[in-house]
């Protein structure tokens, strides 16, 4: 078997020797090509001159359009030539090394325009808040509390409304011949109406502690006022609130009118809305083993 190997072994390798060669015999000619010089001799008459091959060109327009197209576009109009600009007879100067310095500008040449209109009413200005006149200043309270209809107490300072009668919370009132406890009724409006706002009073801001009779508001609302115009207080004789005090009453208004209806809930079994339940089955008893 060996002999036969090496007998198939050398033949593939002449067999690849020779191919080999043959490639590169065929790589040899596609590299160097051979080119074939034409003999002047051998050309036409008419294709050795140079002045025939200029008179060819020149004989054929078309020829001549293709290769000067410039030559064969009409010709345009000439444009008018722009003014030259007035020389300024200021001009910037310069200062320093990369600074300059604008030229005068007379005020005289200048013209204020009007301002532009707003694009909307969300850019104007607010008006300006109202002034606080001397009738609004006071000194403020806080946290106050309303010891009966007419008088407030806050940091140990009582203060009674003036021009108002202070209705006390024990007190009671007639309504058709039946009597009701208007005087707390009369407290827990006015309680409802402050709700511990801040209280503005005419008086003094070193007030010493203890009674005081003043004006009080709260924000922009007089105190005595409302009391008298809803009836919860009585108007001074002569007094700044005395009209609202007999209007008040001519429309029977708080403690002029009707004692408020008391809503009475009471759960009964005849009134209740609940489903009846029905009572639990009898069961047998079990017995239970003797141990």
């Amino acid at each position: 078997m060996k002999p036969a190997a090496l007998a198939v072994a050398a033949a593939g390798f002449g067999i690849a020797f020779l191919v080999a060669s043959a490639g590169g015999h065929r790589l040899t000619a596609l590299e160097s090509p051979t080119v074939d010089i034409i003999d002047e001799s051998d050309l036409p008459a008419d294709m050795t001159g140079d002045d025939n091959m200029g008179e060819a060109i020149t004989d054929n327009p078309a020829a001549t359009d293709q290769q000067n197209p410039a030559e064969a576009l009409p010709e345009q109009p000439a444009m008018p030539e722009a003014p030259a600009a007035e020389p300024t007879t200021q001009a910037v100067r310069p200062v320093a090394q990369g600074e300059f310095v604008p030229p005068a500008v007379e005020p005289s040449g200048l013209e204020r325009e009007a301002p532009r209109a707003p694009l909307s009413d969300l850019s104007l200005a607010l008006p300006p808040k109202p002034k606080v006149t001397a009738e609004w200043d006071g000194t403020t309270l806080f946290q106050p509390v309303a010891s009966a209809a007419g008088r407030i107490e806050a940091k140990g300072v009582r203060v009674a409304i003036s021009g108002v009668a202070p209705l006390a919370s024990e007190e009671s009132c007639s309504f058709e011949g039946k009597q009701w406890n208007c005087g707390t009724r009369a407290r827990t409006a006015f309680r409802g109406l402050l709700r511990s706002r801040a209280v503005v009073c005419d008086m003094p801001a070193d007030a010493a502690q203890g009674d005081v009779v003043a004006r009080c508001r709260i924000g922009k609302l007089d105190v005595g006022e409302w009391l008298v115009a809803n009836g919860w207080a009585r108007a001074e004789a002569g007094g700044p609130y005395e009209d609202a005090g007999k209007k008040a009453e001519s429309d029977g208004k708080g403690i002029y009118g009707a004692p408020p209806e008391r809503v009475e809930m009471t759960l009964t079994p005849a009134g209740s809305t609940l489903p009846a339940t029905e009572p639990p089955s009898a069961e047998p008893a079990i017995e239970l083993p003797a141990q």
